[in-house]
């Protein structure tokens, strides 16, 4: 049961609004063609590896912090130590933005509601959950993303006949073959920002290696999976996806109501589970206290509503791309102390 709580949490932290709406499988894979499907793979493998690498280590060296782990990957340098976790915090705040963008995004876009509207909803929802700390954040996404992975991969098999008959891939003018496996590692390192973080908060529910490497495959298994299911409907727009802030919210009006109800339910699930995990891990890495944990919460939801009329899309392009270079530092480094280690 342990193992299954740690793989949701994993979920919920990657499978935001970026990756429901297919912005992200577009951005990263999708304007790749087959070498984005091989992007995916390679990817996914790569989160694997830091998922058990980082767990490993929290377990090994009883980590409970972040901070925690940026002492023991790189205690030689700690101004270093203190850059990376000044840039991983702001990532984590920005993250949380982009997720209430996104939902602003959604809701502006099927009912026309004004962005500080639906930001303001949200964020109160949010608010309440995380005032219920870590455990809030557990149950949140032990009740959502299971139904979140079923429904991908729902509307990816309702899918297959298309893709059968078709056998194409997104095939349009701005298709290109230029730095794909870039691109699939920086979609990794940017990742990695969001999920190492959240992973250091799991020690107590961590008992052995086994248990780490199961969790580990298990999340490599889920993220290939639902990668493609969203990367086999990008293939239904795939004329037109570049234009979209939410590419698959105009694919699956194709499918009928049901198939665009069920993605709708996908995209506010995934926004929301996203949300909670990075923006518990904003208010982790820079609380110190309950007084403090409160009043940077109550910072949060309010610049959170400011930002999110800047535009999801605009802050998925533009600001993914730029954290998933910092965030190969913290890769390396993670890479650099568990191969010492062994030495």
């Amino acid at each position: 049961m342990k193992d299954i709580k740690i793989v949701m949490v994993i979920m919920g932290t990657l499978i935001g609004a970026g990756f429901a709406s297919g912005r992200e499988i577009y951005l990263f894979f999708g304007k790749f063609g087959k070498l984005g499907q091989l992007g995916i793979i390679i990817s996914a493998i790569l989160t694997g590896i830091i998922i058990y690498k980082t767990l490993k280590l929290t377990k090994e060296k009883e980590l409970k912090q972040y901070n925690d782990l940026l002492e023991n990957i790189n205690i030689k340098y700690p101004k270093v130590n203190y850059l990376i976790k000044i840039i991983v915090t702001i990532f984590l705040l920005i993250s949380f933005y982009i997720m209430v963008a996104g939902f602003s995004a959604y809701i502006k876009q099927i009912y026309k509601i004004p962005t500080y509207i639906s930001s303001i909803i949200f964020v109160l929802i949010a608010y309440l959950i995380f005032k219920g700390s870590l455990q809030g954040m557990m149950k949140s996404n032990m009740v959502l993303v299971p139904i979140l992975i079923f429904l991908i991969i729902y509307l990816g098999m309702k899918n297959i006949p298309y893709l059968l008959e078709t056998k194409e891939i997104i095939n349009n003018e701005n298709i290109s073959t230029k730095g794909w496996l870039i691109s699939s590692m920086l979609y990794t390192s940017y990742n990695s920002i969001i999920l190492i973080p959240i992973l250091v908060t799991m020690k107590k529910y961590l008992e052995n290696k086994k248990q780490i490497k199961n969790i580990s495959i298990i999340s490599v298994i889920l993220i290939i999976t639902l990668s493609f299911c969203i990367y086999g409907l990008l293939l239904k727009g795939q004329y037109y996806v570049q234009e979209l802030e939410m590419p698959l919210l105009e694919i699956t009006k194709q499918f009928g109501k049901i198939f665009r109800y069920a993605h709708g339910v996908v995209i506010i699930f995934s926004i929301f589970t996203s949300a909670i995990s990075t923006g518990y891990s904003f208010l982790e890495n820079v609380s110190k206290d309950k007084k403090t944990y409160k009043r940077n919460l109550i910072f949060m939801s309010i610049s959170s509503v400011l930002i999110s009329n800047i535009g999801f899309s605009k802050l998925v392009e533009i600001l993914y791309p730029l954290f998933g270079i910092l965030g190969l530092f913290q890769i390396i480094f993670l890479c650099k102390k568990i191969k010492i280690n062994r030495i």
